[in-house]
């Protein structure tokens, strides 16, 4: 009689993912990546470990929405607020109404010697016959 199991790996924000599902007699196979463990019939690819989403074998997809990265950008851009007292470029903080920046001034030029345009000035080009076609024409010079 052959068994259902699927490759669990375990994702960047430590939750187990089936990531694989095969039908074997015997024992487990051996992998190289993740480890094996007989799983129920409804179980599918992409779920994992107490999903709530139709769960099945204790398994279940994950509930859309914001996910653990998410959560991370937020939490570094709060940091980032509360350590600075204002929100740095790029953060995901509001901006106060009315606190606009000043345009920058000017940049004084440098006193000096102004540099040269860097045009080339261009050959002039002599027009004249070479000797091989003018004697094949027969107008000789």
């Amino acid at each position: 009689m052959s068994k259902r199991y699927a490759t669990i790996i375990t994702d960047d924000d430590g939750r187990e993912v089936v990531s694989a599902i095969g039908q074997f007699e015997g024992t487990a196979p051996q992998g190289r990546a993740g480890h094996f463990e007989p799983v129920s019939p409804g179980v599918l690819i992409g779920m994992v470990r107490g999903g709530p989403v139709d769960a099945a074998g204790g398994f279940g997809f994950p509930l859309a929405g914001v996910s653990g990265s998410a959560v991370s950008v937020v939490r570094a851009a709060l940091k980032a607020l509360s350590a600075t007292g204002r929100a740095k470029s790029g953060s995901m903080a509001v901006a106060k109404p009315g606190t606009a920046r000043r345009p920058r001034k000017p940049k004084a030029k440098r006193a000096g010697k102004r540099a040269k345009s860097r045009t080339r000035p261009t050959q002039a080009v002599k027009k004249t016959t070479k000797p091989e076609i003018a004697a094949i024409a027969g107008t000789g010079e």
